[in-house]
């Protein structure tokens, strides 16, 4: 299990209190506890011999905090985050009382975890503080709504972090955003569960002008990832705008194909660097298209080439790796073979083969899959080249474009040959690296870490390629 302080916020002073609006759900803010049918305690603190516990009704959807061990003047309170933890705001110290004279413990009313109303996506925490003592708090934590398997439980932690003004994962997150999406669009649809669709459309509303307008920017790649987030949310939805913002971003990337090495897309509008993951989703991106418009003749003739560029760019080393990208000589750089240049080309192939029929393609991707599952793993789990202690920056959502990949492969194969590589990767996670609040961290095989929605996003992409 990752260490609770990997994930935890900081604890408030008695100052920080703010007043809170009350939400209404099922029920209302501030009812009596004695009411509940459940008493669930998922977790606990102490302090200077009190016992501070969080308790939850998962029906209602609602938590209180009782502070018992003490005496008369303790007090105890809860915090609400609809962030995962990183702040509380107006939802600091819900419900703050103290324990009467005479008395030994007491408890706060009943709170909702979640405002539905606003689409936050909450977790409460359970504080207490001994008469003239220091404050203690207990980690945080939700009810079980909508955190009724592995999947669904991290796909509501990773929501917390769609930021309900700008509409993208971290406030400001551009490509981690369209995966972070991506991953919550997977999980709708193999976790049956729908709550967080809506992220779909008001993502795009909101930033469909964004940048250069129809998810393009100078980044190529950038552009590969939101095409394809666009074609996922065509296959949910049915709704044809998202299939034509695909489109748009296939004939950007399309612009962007020239001579140097051959040919193949470049990586920035600013240069001409051709690098693998720029490609990779071109392949994936026309082939989709192609599966998806009928008739269509031209997105498959742009996946052939690239295909046929690709395989032969020399970007494939001898091990059956995929290095970052060519040199100015148009040689293969070196550079580490990231988990997402080994992933996305085994969706990609997947998708091409399902344009035509070429069982070769299942071949190439099978023999690419047995080297980087043998290759990236370090004591039996996968673990990125270089891989860090922080959750921030492109790199946390490697991982998660990889095993997205390999799981699409694997459900392609009659066999699926990476069923229990998958699942031993996920128990690994699930075991070592999670917390109370069903958020991940950096390292599948634990230890400590800071997290966010970068290892977020990659821990569901990973629960959603082992259980679909």
């Amino acid at each position: 299990m990752a260490t609770l302080s990997s994930f935890s916020a900081g604890v408030p002073t008695a100052a920080a209190a703010s007043p809170s609006a009350a939400v209404c759900n099922t029920y209302c803010d501030a009812r009596d506890p004695a009411q509940s049918t459940q008493d669930r305690v998922p977790v606990t603190a102490a302090v200077a011999g009190r016992s501070i516990e969080l308790h939850f009704d998962d029906a209602a959807a609602m938590g209180w905090a009782s502070i018992d061990g003490g005496g008369s003047g303790d007090q105890v309170w809860l915090d609400r985050s609809m962030d995962g933890g990183r702040t509380w705001g107006s939802g600091s110290r819900l419900g703050d009382t103290a324990v009467p004279d005479g008395g030994q413990g007491w408890r706060t009313q009943m709170y909702n975890v979640d405002d539905w109303n606003t689409e936050g996506v909450g977790a409460l925490r359970a504080c207490g503080q001994p008469a003239g003592g220091g404050i203690a708090c207990t980690a945080w934590a939700r009810t079980d709504w909508n955190a009724g398997s592995r999947s669904t439980a991290a796909a509501t932690a990773l929501m917390m972090s769609f930021d309900r003004s700008s509409k993208l994962f971290g406030g400001n997150g551009w490509w981690t955003a369209a995966n972070a999406l991506t991953a919550v669009i997977d999980n709708s649809r193999i976790s049956g569960m729908g709550s967080y669709t809506y992220a779909i459309a008001e993502t795009y509303d909101k930033n469909i002008n964004a940048q250069g307008g129809q998810f393009r920017n100078g980044y190529l790649d950038d552009t590969g990832w939101w095409g394809l987030a666009w074609i996922d949310a065509y296959d949910v939805t049915g709704d044809s705008r998202y299939l034509e913002t695909a489109r748009a971003d296939a004939d950007h990337m399309n612009a962007n194909w020239n001579d140097t090495c051959g040919g193949g897309v470049r990586w920035s509008t600013d240069g001409n660097y051709k690098n693998a993951i720029t490609n990779e989703l071109y392949l994936q991106l026309n082939s989709a298209l192609h599966n998806r418009i009928p008739g269509d003749s031209t997105y498959l003739d742009r996946a052939r080439s690239e295909w046929d560029w690709f395989r032969g760019s020399g970007m494939i080393n001898g091990d059956r790796m995929i290095n970052d990208g060519l040199t100015d000589a148009c040689a293969n750089n070196g550079q580490p073979t990231w988990t997402y240049n080994q992933g996305v080309i085994l969706g990609a192939l997947t998708e091409f083969h399902k344009a035509t029929g070429d069982d070769g393609l299942l071949t190439t991707a099978r023999e690419l899959a047995g080297s980087s599952t043998t290759r990236l793993e370090t004591d039996g789990v996968l673990r990125e080249p270089g891989e860090g202690d922080s959750c921030t920056g492109d790199g946390p959502s490697f991982k998660g474009a990889y095993v997205r990949g390999l799981g699409t492969l694997n459900r392609q194969l009659p066999d699926h040959p990476y069923t229990a590589t998958l699942t031993r990767w996920a128990d690994s996670a699930y075991d070592h690296d999670r917390n109370a609040l069903d958020q991940y961290g950096p390292h599948w095989s634990g230890g400590n870490g800071a997290g966010d929605y970068g290892c977020q996003q990659s821990a569901l992409d990973l629960l959603n390629a082992a259980t679909g």
